[in-house]
C-alpha cells in the first residue's frame, strides 16, 4: 500500500514504531480511550475488549463483535485472515506478529518477526506462515519457529506478495522488478523486470496478474511470461487500493491537485471483457481500502482512514444510508482484510488495536477450516480409567512413581533366561506371486495384517524358537555366561584406545607383527572387513580389481581397487575402508537388503552378524559382476594361449565365481520344463536325518548343489499351479567355489557338532589302529601313537578336535549331466599323485582358501573373523625377496593379524565359533594366468575438468591446472592442504577422576583438497583446489577452522569449484604413483581421512621435521611466525 497520501498525523507516531519494542503505552495515546482495556502489570494487554451486553448482532448486517489489542501503542501495519484454520492474524509496524483464534479473538501465539522493519504483508500457507518486511521474507511456524529466512538484498524496498501456486511466490516493491521465489528450494528462479517501478499491490485471476503501482497505474500481465497485455491509469497521483472480482476491477487513490495529492471520492471502475473504463463510482467517505464481498451481490466495502465504511454496488449509486462507523481506539485505521467466507472483516488501527465485525453472532473465517493444534494440558490430575480387559492395552499409561527400592520385575539372573521370538514365516501368499530382479524379489503387499504390527506368539517348549544365534544385547547385571571362557583371546573383539593424542600413540604392531594390513573397525558399516581380506588374498579378484577404472562416481570396484592399492602398499600399519563403504551406502540394493547398519545397532550387536556377512558375500560378487559384466576385458587376463579369460558378454567375476545350471521341473502330468541360470555362490542344505550317522561334508555339499525339492509350481500343460519335483543339474563348476553355510538356529548347530563327533571318532579310529572301539585311552598313549617310533606321524588330539570340514575336495562332472564329490585328503594326493586331477577330463580338486567364522560373545555384542590361506605372492611381496614358497593360515580379525595352524581354520566350536563363509579354489588356479597389472590411472586426470556447480560464478579462479608440459615427475616437489567436515561427532565419557575418555571418535570428511606446485616457472601456484561435493549429512562445517560453509558443497547453490571424490582422488593416486614428494603440515592426518597410503620417503611434514623426541607438536602458526618474521606472517594470519 501506498501511504503517501495518508494524514500527516501518523508522522508523530514514528517513535513508537522504531525506537523500542518493549509493549508500553505510548506517550501520545490518551488512557481514557483503553479504559476497558484491562493490561497486566507491563501493560500488554489479556483479554478482548468487552463488548456491551446490549449489543445485538443480526443476520446479515455488519456489526461489531470483538475488539482486542495486539499491541498497545504500535500501529497495526496488516492484518491477514488465515486461510487454513480460524485465526486472525496482524503485524505491527514494530515488527511483531500476533495471531488470534476464532471469532473471540483469544490470544494463540506472539513473536518478533523483525526487530527493526515493519511487517508489510501476511500470507498463511498449509504449513505456516509468511511474513515480508522491507528486505527480507520469513517462513514460521503457526507457533513461531523459523522455517527458513530469507534475506533479499539490502537495497530492495518490498511492499506486495502474490502466491501464484502452493510453491511459487512473487514480491514486488518500490524497484523495477519482480522477483519470483521458489518456496521449495527457498531460491530466486525469475527475475520480471517492469517498465514502470513501484507495485506495491499485487492480485490473480484465472487470466491475468494485477500490478498496481505507486503512480497510479494498474498494470494486466500475462499468467506465462509475466508481459503486459492492458494497463489502466486509474489516478494521476497515486494508487491507494484495488480489488477484482469477475469481469470488474475497482480502483481508489489520490489525485494530484495544486496544493498535492488528495483523496479522490470517485471509484474507477473497469470491465474487464471489454479492457475499458465504465462510469466511476462516487462514494461519501475518502476511500482508502476497498474489497469486494460478493455474498448474494457483488457489493464493494470501502473504507476511510477515519473509520467510515460503506457498502454499494460497483455499478449503482452509492446510498447515504449504507454507511456505518467503525469506533477505533486510535485516530486512524491502518489496515483492512476480509475473510475467505465473507462473515467477518478485520480492521486495525493506529493504536494497536484489532476490530472484528461479523454479519452472524458464531461466524467462520473459513468454509472449511481444519482443526487447531493447541498445547495440550496437564493430566497428571486427570487420568483416563484403564479397561484391563484389553488385550493391547499399554502398561506404560500406568504413572510409576521414582523408588530406591528393588521392582518386583528385577528378577535374579539365575531364575531367568532370554526368550527371544523368532520372525514370523514369510505368508505363502508373498511367496507365490514373488517376482524376482536379480537376487531380489518383489511382490504385492497381500494385506492380511496391520501394518509394523506381529502378533506375539509366545512359544511353550525350547525346541520352538530359535535361541542359538542370540546374543545378550547388554551384560550389565548379568553374570558372564560359562562358555565366554573358552573364546581365546585372539579372536575377542578388539578395539581402538584412543588418547588425547588420537591413534597417534596407538601401539598397532602389537595386535600386529606381520607386514600384512589390517583394517580400522570404528567406521560405520567395518563387520565387512574379514570379506574385504578375502577378496583381496585371491589373486585373480585382487588383480582384477586393481586393473579396473570407470567414470561412474560410486563403483564398489574402483573403491575396492584403491583399497586393494593400500593394502599392497602398507608394510604392517592398518588401513581404512572409508572411501569404499561411503560407495557401498550409496548403493539402493545394499540399503534394500538390510545391510546398512545403524550405529546403535553395530556397537550392541543388534544384528545378527552371520546372516549379515553372508547376505553381504552374495551382494558384492553380483555387484562386482554387474560393476564388471560390460567392461573389456584387460590384456592380462587373457591366457598364454590366446584365448581369453571370459566369453564374451560375461565378466571376469562370472567366469571364477559362476556356476551355470540346469533347472529341470518335472509335474505329475509328466511335462518336463528345463531353463538354464547361473549363480555365484551355494548355501548348504542339511539333511532331515537326526539319528547322527556319519555325513561327511561332500555329501551335504552335492546335495546343496545338485538340489531336489517338491514345491507347487505353473504347469503350462495343465494350466495351473501342481505339485512338481524340480531338480538342478551342474553344466559347469567355477573356478572359486563359494559356500554359506547358513548356521542360523540350533538345528544346523547340533548337525555340524554331531558330525564334528563322528568325524573325531572316525580319526581316532583310524589313527590308533589297534585301540579297541571302545576303550577309553590317556594323552600319553596318543602321542606316542604319533611319535617317531609309532605307527604314523598322527596330528595330536587337540586337532581333531571340532573338525568336520575338510582341506581339498573333489568334484567330478559325470556324462548323464551328474556330479560326484568326494572329500580329498593328503593321503589320496601321495597315492594318486599330484597331477591326477589336472590328467583327467572333467575331475577338479578344489583347496579350502578362507574361512568367515561368526564369533559369539556376549559381552561386545560378537564379530566376524576369517582364517585365510596366504599364497607366495603375497609374501613374496612383503618379504621382498625372490624365491619365496612360502604358504601360511593366517587369523584377521580387524587389524589384529597372527599366523595360525591350518587345523585351527577348520575347527568350530559351535559355542562361541560358528562357520559361516567357505571358501575353495581350484588347484594351481594362478598358474594358469598372467596376472600382471597395469596401472589405469593416467596423467590426463591432472587435466582441467568441468565443475559440478551449477551456479558457479564467474570470477577469477583460485587454480591454474597443469598443462602437459608441466606433468610432474619423480622427485618433484607439491604441497598439499587439505579441509574436512565431520559427519559424526564424537562419543566420549568423563571417568570418576575428571579425564575425558573417547569412546569413538568423530568421523570427518574431506571438503577441500589443494595442491600447488613446487617447481617451474609457475611455482608456488596451485593446480588443484577442489571442493568436494558430498551428500551426506554434515554435522559440522569447522567453519572457523577450514572455511568451509553450508552450501559450498551442494551442487545446488555452490559457486565453488565442486568436483567429486573420486575425482581428486585419482588425481592425488596419480601423484604418488608418479612419485613426488608432498610437502605440508599434519599429511598424516590429511591422507587418513582422505583414505590414502603414502610412502614415507613421499613425504615431507612439517610436524615432524621440527618434533622433538618427547615434546608436543609444533604448530603451523608458531613456523609460520619463527621462520617468515612478524610481517609475514599477519598476512598469512591476519
Amino acid at each position: 500500500m501506498n501511504f503517501e497520501g495518508l494524514d500527516p498525523g501518523l508522522a508523530e507516531y514514528a517513535p513508537a514504531m522504531h525506537s523500542a519494542l518493549d509493549p508500553v503505552l505510548d506517550a501520545h495515546l490518551n488512557p481514557s480511550l483503553l479504559q476497558n482495556v484491562e493490561l497486566d502489570p507491563e501493560g500488554v494487554a489479556l483479554e478482548a475488549l468487552p463488548v456491551q451486553e446490549s449489543v445485538h448482532i443480526m443476520e446479515g448486517v455488519y456489526s461489531e463483535l470483538h475488539s482486542v489489542v495486539a499491541e498497545v501503542g504500535v500501529p497495526v501495519s496488516v492484518s491477514h485472515f488465515d486461510l487454513h484454520e480460524e485465526m486472525l492474524w496482524v503485524g505491527s509496524h514494530g515488527g511483531h506478529a500476533t495471531s488470534f483464534f476464532g471469532p473471540t479473538l483469544e490470544r494463540y501465539s506472539s513473536f518478533q518477526v523483525s526487530g527493526s522493519d515493519d511487517i508489510r504483508q501476511i500470507q498463511s500457507l498449509e504449513n505456516g506462515i509468511l511474513f515480508l518486511t522491507k528486505n527480507n521474507l520469513k517462513y514460521m511456524a503457526r507457533g513461531g519457529l523459523i522455517i527458513f529466512d530469507y534475506l533479499l538484498d539490502e537495497s530492495e524496498d518490498m511492499h506486495s506478495l502474490l502466491l501464484t501456486d502452493s510453491s511459487t511466490l512473487l514480491i514486488g516493491g518500490l524497484q523495477n522488478h519482480i522477483l519470483e521465489i521458489d518456496l521449495n528450494t527457498v531460491q530466486e528462479t525469475q527475475k520480471y523486470t517492469v517498465e514502470t517501478p513501484g507495485v506495491t499491490i499485487m492480485r490473480q485471476t484465472n487470466r491475468f496478474f494485477f500490478c498496481g503501482h505507486t503512480s497510479g497505474k494498474v498494470s494486466l500481465r500475462d499468467l506465462r511470461t509475466f508481459k503486459v497485455e492492458h494497463e489502466f491509469d486509474a489516478f494521476s497521483g497515486s494508487l491507494s487500493d484495488f480489488d477484482v472480482h469477475g469481469n470488474l476491477l475497482a480502483t481508489c487513490g489520490f489525485s494530484s491537485r495544486l496544493t498535492g495529492l488528495a483523496c479522490d471520492r470517485f471509484l474507477k471502475v473497469y470491465d474487464l471483457r471489454m479492457m475499458r473504463a465504465i462510469t466511476p463510482l462516487q462514494v461519501h467517505v475518502d476511500p482508502a481500502f476497498l474489497r469486494f464481498i460478493p455474498t448474494y451481490t457483488s457489493r464493494l466495502a470501502i473504507i476511510s482512514q477515519s473509520g467510515q465504511c460503506q457498502f454499494c454496488e460497483p455499478t449503482g449509486l452509492a446510498n447515504p444510508a449504507d454507511i456505518f462507523h467503525v469506533n477505533p481506539v486510535g485516530p486512524l485505521l491502518m489496515t483492512f482484510d476480509v475473510s475467505a467466507s465473507k462473515q467477518a472483516l478485520a480492521f486495525g488501527d493506529s493504536e494497536g488495536c484489532v476490530h472484528l465485525w461479523t454479519d452472524s453472532p458464531e461466524p467462520s473465517f473459513n468454509p472449511y477450516s481444519r482443526e487447531t493444534e493447541f498445547a495440550l494440558p496437564c493430566l497428571v490430575d486427570s487420568l483416563p480409567p484403564l479397561d484391563w480387559s484389553q488385550d493391547l492395552l499399554p502398561l506404560s499409561l500406568i504413572p510409576v512413581p521414582l523408588t530406591t527400592d528393588t521392582l518386583l520385575s528385577d528378577w535374579p539372573a539365575a531364575n531367568s533366561a532370554p526368550a527371544p521370538r523368532r520372525a514370523p514365516p514369510v505368508d505363502a501368499e508373498i511367496l507365490r506371486t514373488m517376482k524376482k530382479v536379480g537376487f531380489i524379489g518383489y511382490a504385492p503387499n497381500p494385506r492380511t495384517r496391520l501394518r509394523n504390527q506381529i502378533p506375539y506368539r509366545l512359544k511353550e517348549s525350547d525346541s520352538e524358537f530359535d535361541s542359538f544365534s542370540q546374543v545378550t544385547e547388554s551384560p550389565i547385571g548379568r553374570e558372564e555366561e560359562p562358555h565366554l571362557h573358552m573364546v581365546s583371546k585372539k579372536y575377542r573383539k578388539v578395539t581402538i584406545k584412543y588418547s588425547k593424542l588420537g591413534l597417534e600413540d596407538f601401539d598397532f604392531k602389537h595386535y600386529n607383527k606381520t607386514l600384512f594390513a589390517g583394517l580400522e573397525p570404528h567406521i560405520p558399516n567395518a563387520y565387512c572387513n574379514c570379506m574385504i581380506q578375502v577378496l583381496y588374498f585371491l589373486e585373480p579378484v585382487r588383480c582384477l580389481i586393481q586393473n579396473h577404472l570407470c567414470q561412474k562416481e560410486f563403483c564398489l570396484a574402483c573403491e575396492l581397487g584403491f583399497l586393494f592399492h593400500m593394502l599392497d602398499l602398507s608394510r604392517g600399519d592398518p588401513c581404512q575402508g572409508s572411501n569404499f563403504l561411503r560407495a557401498f551406502r550409496t548403493i539402493p540394493e545394499a540399503s534394500a537388503l538390510g545391510l546398512i547398519l545403524a550405529d546403535s545397532d553395530e556397537a550392541s550387536g543388534k544384528g545378527n552378524l552371520a546372516r549379515l556377512i553372508q547376505r553381504w558375500n552374495r551382494f558384492i560378487l553380483t555387484q562386482l559382476h554387474q560393476d564388471l559384466q560390460e567392461l573389456e576385458v584387460p590384456q592380462a587376463y587373457r591366457g598364454a594361449g590366446g584365448s581369453s579369460f571370459c566369453s564374451s558378454g560375461d565378466s571376469v567375476i562370472g567366469q571364477l565365481f559362476s556356476c551355470e545350471m540346469e533347472n529341470c521341473s518335472l509335474c505329475r502330468c509328466g511335462s518336463e520344463t528345463v531353463r538354464a541360470s547361473s549363480t555365484l555362490l551355494f548355501t548348504l542344505s542339511y539333511p532331515e536325518d537326526k539319528t547322527g550317522k556319519n555325513c561327511d561334508f561332500a555329501q551335504v555339499l552335492k546335495r546343496s548343489i545338485c538340489l531336489e525339492q517338491n514345491t507347487q509350481a505353473w504347469c503350462d500343460n495343465c494350466e495351473k499351479y501342481q505339485p512338481t519335483i524340480q531338480t538342478r543339474n551342474i553344466r559347469h563348476l567355477p573356478d572359486i567355489l563359494v559356500i554359506n553355510c547358513e548356521v542360523n538356529s540350533l538345528k544346523e548347530a547340533d548337525f555340524w557338532r554331531m558330525q564334528a563327533e563322528v568325524a573325531f571318532k572316525m580319526a581316532i579310529k583310524k589313527h590308533s589302529g589297534e585301540i579297541s572301539k571302545n576303550k577309553e585311552f590317556a594323552l600319553a598313549d596318543w602321542k606316542e601313537l604319533g611319535s617317531p617310533e609309532g605307527m604314523l606321524m598322527c596330528p595330536s588330539i587337540e586337532e581333531l578336535k571340532n573338525v568336520w570340514l575338510p582341506f581339498s575336495i573333489q568334484m567330478k562332472m559325470t556324462k548323464n549331466k551328474g556330479l560326484d564329490v568326494c572329500n580329498w585328503t593328503d593321503g589320496d594326493e601321495m597315492q594318486w599323485g599330484p597331477a591326477r586331477a589336472e590328467e583327467e577330463h572333467g575331475v577338479y580338486v578344489y583347496d579350502l582358501m578362507a574361512t568367515v567364522v561368526h564369533i559369539l560373545d556376549s559381552r561386545t555384542g560378537g564379530s566376524l573373523v576369517a582364517h585365510i590361506k596366504v599364497g607366495e605372492t603375497y609374501h613374496q611381496r612383503k618379504e621382498v625377496s625372490e624365491g619365496v614358497t612360502h604358504q601360511q593360515w593366517y587369523l584377521f580379525n580387524d587389524f589384529l593379524i597372527e599366523p595360525i595352524d591350518k587345523h585351527e581354520a577348520v575347527q568350530f566350536d559351535m559355542n562361541w565359533k560358528v562357520p559361516a563363509i567357505l571358501y575353495y579354489i581350484k588347484r594351481n588356479l594362478n598358474s594358469k594366468y598372467n596376472l600382471n597389472i597395469k596401472n589405469p590411472i593416467e596423467a590426463s586426470v591432472l587435466l582441467a575438468e568441468a565443475s559440478l556447480a551449477r551456479k558457479q560464478r564467474k570470477t577469477h579462479t583460485t587454480f591454474i591446472p597443469l598443462m602437459l608440459n608441466e606433468m610432474p615427475q619423480v622427485g618433484d616437489l607439491v604441497g598439499l592442504d587439505a579441509e574436512f567436515v565431520t559427519l559424526n561427532e564424537e562419543e566420549a565419557e568423563l571417568r570418576s577422576d575428571g579425564t575425558k575418555s573417547t569412546i569413538k571418535p568423530s568421523q570427518m570428511s574431506v571438503a577441500r583438497i589443494t595442491c600447488v606446485r613446487g617447481q617451474g616457472p609457475n611455482e608456488g601456484i596451485p593446480f588443484i583446489d577442489d571442493y568436494i561435493s558430498t551428500q551426506e549429512q554434515v554435522v559440522d562445517y569447522l567453519t572457523q577452522y577450514s572455511g568451509i560453509k553450508p552450501g559450498d558443497l551442494d551442487a545446488k547453490i555452490s559457486s565453488k569449484h565442486l568436483t567429486t571424490l573420486k575425482s581428486t582422488y585419482l588425481k592425488l593416486r596419480f601423484l604418488i604413483d608418479i612419485g613426488v614428494k608432498f610437502v605440508g603440515h599434519g599429511l598424516q592426518k590429511d591422507f587418513r581421512v582422505i583414505n590414502l597410503m603414502v610412502p614415507k620417503d613421499q613425504v615431507l611434514d612439517t610436524v615432524y621435521l621440527f618434533h622433538m623426541p618427547r615434546k608436543r607438536m609444533i604448530s603451523l602458526r608458531f613456523l609460520a611466525w619463527y621462520f617468515l618474521g612478524p610481517k609475514l606472517f599477519h598476512l598469512c594470519f591476519p
